[in-house]
This record gives C-alpha cells, structure tokens and sequence, in this order.
C-alpha cells in the first residue's frame, strides 16, 4: 500500500482528510445519484458512473477487462496506485467498485467509513472543481473470478443447499410484497427471493451515521439471523450493489474466506424461465 492505513481496507473520514493531497493516492467518488459528485466532493477526487463506466449496458455486464484497464488509465490511476473509494447511500456503488477492484487484481483499496454522508455531516472539505490527472497505462494482471457468483452456481447452491445464500434486499423485496424498491427502474417478472435465502438488510450493518458496525456487531448479526460462518456465502440483492455492501462486510470486515457476489442478483434470477422462487405473501 502506498501510504499506511488500516488493518482492513476501511479508512475513517480523518484520516482520509489528512492524506488528501498524498502521492500515490487516488480518491474516487461512486454514487447512486450520479449528479452528487457535480455538487461537491473530495478536493482531487475523481468520479465515476456507476450507469455508464461501471456496468456494460448493452451486456448486462460489468466493464471488460479492456474498459476497466481504460477507466483507470484515464483516472490516472496505475497498478502501484491505493484506491480510496466513497459515495453516497453509505457507500452501495463505492462498495461496488471495490469488489471490481478486487475481481480485477488491485487489492490496494479501502473504503471511507461513512463516505459522503459523514464527510457532509462533518463539514469536511469539498470542491466542484474537476481534477485532471495524467493519463496512465493501467493494466490488469489477473482477474479473481471466485469473488463473483454465476447463476449456475446459484443454481447449484439452490440444488446442493450447500452455501449461505444472504438476501441483502429490504423485507418487503424478501417476501415478495414488491419487486424493487419505489423508482427504482431495474426489475424482474416476479417478486420473492432465492429458496433456502436468509433476509439480512444490507442496511442492519451500519451505524446512523452510515459507519459500519463493530466486528463483533456484525458477526452476532449474521450469525444471529442463521448465517453459518464456516460455510460458502453468496450475497445478492436486485442489481448488485447492496449485495457488494454486505460482500465487503463479510469478506473484508468479518474476514470469512469463501465470500462471493452474485451482481446479477434478482434481476437475472427473478427473470430466469424455470427456476424455483419463494414468496412469504
């Protein structure tokens, strides 16, 4: 790592503060609403959109290996370069970006705990001017498939039972009272959830000030709720970026070995012609 953080890839907002103008340092900005970077944000951070620089619309994809080598190229970032990754909605699509961080080989990443939303509640600096870093020649030099589900393995699990399947969604999604959230346009044929999943809110993980809670929080979380540790974990939500918030949790902050994500999550597997689905309504 290029400049000293952590034991585990989360960094608070006073230490990112205080490393805001470091060498080998990138700040990057990934919303929900992608016209809150325009509004302010971390002075030299870059921004990225989530809908058209970290998802292949036309695939239903994430970003090839060729776009990503490109989106970090011209963020200036190169393969030395720690990544420190923040948004808002306590981090959903920041959380997204670093498991494509990590799917893609860079594992010199973190999280500001809290991001943008305790960085505002804090008072702590931004601008609206937009950074010009010098280009770079970024390339990948191994992708970790392991870290991302398939929906055969999905189908598989369904089939064997034979890994924790954590539905991060809201209840309502859960039980399939709803297909997706109100305004929310990515959806599917039918509501329910994946048979043999546990419900457990992305949201249960942090803190009111969008921090996440303590390890020992989380671990009796989890396990509190039928999570078996010591078994394979695929997370998984609508579109994929709830599911990376809980994957950072589990693989990162409780440290379990076998986590994956599954970013086709309910609107590939609700969509799916001939597959078993569960509803509670």
């Amino acid at each position: 790592m290029a400049t000293s953080t952590q034991t585990r890839p989360l960094v608070s907002t006073e230490w990112a503060q205080a490393h805001l103008a470091d060498p080998g340092l990138r700040f990057v900005e990934v919303d929900v609403d992608t016209a809150e970077y325009e509004k302010g944000h971390l002075p030299g951070a870059v921004g990225f959109n989530w809908q058209t620089q970290l998802n292949d619309r036309v695939r239903r994809d994430i970003p090839s290996k060729e776009e990503f080598e490109k989106l970090l190229s011209d963020a200036g970032i190169d393969n030395d370069t720690t990544v420190v990754l923040y948004g808002d909605n306590n981090n959903w699509f920041a959380a997204f970006a670093l498991w494509l961080f990590n799917y893609y080989g860079h594992d010199d990443v973190v999280l500001i705990d809290g991001g943008r939303k305790k960085w505002l509640a804090e008072n702590r600096p931004l601008t609206t001017d937009a950074p010009s870093p010098a280009r770079t020649s970024y390339k990948v030099a191994k992708i970790n498939s392991a870290l991302r589900a398939t929906r055969d393995l999905v189908l598989d699990t369904v089939r064997a039972k034979s890994r924790n399947l954590v539905d991060v969604r809201s209840a309502p999604e859960f039980t399939g009272e709803i297909i997706a959230p109100p305004g929310m346009p990515e959806t599917a044929q039918r509501a329910g959830h994946i048979p043999g999943a546990i419900n457990v809110p992305w949201a249960q993980a942090v803190n009111e000030d969008g921090t996440f809670k303590s390890a020992d929080e989380l671990r009796a979380l989890y396990t509190g709720k039928g999570v078996d540790p010591s078994r394979p974990t695929i997370a998984y939500c609508r579109i994929g970026e709830r599911s990376s918030h809980t994957w950072f949790v589990l693989k990162h902050l409780l440290e379990l070995d076998d986590v994956v994500n599954y970013d086709g999550s309910w609107t590939e597997y609700g969509n799916l012609i001939g597959v078993p689905i569960e509803k509670n309504v």
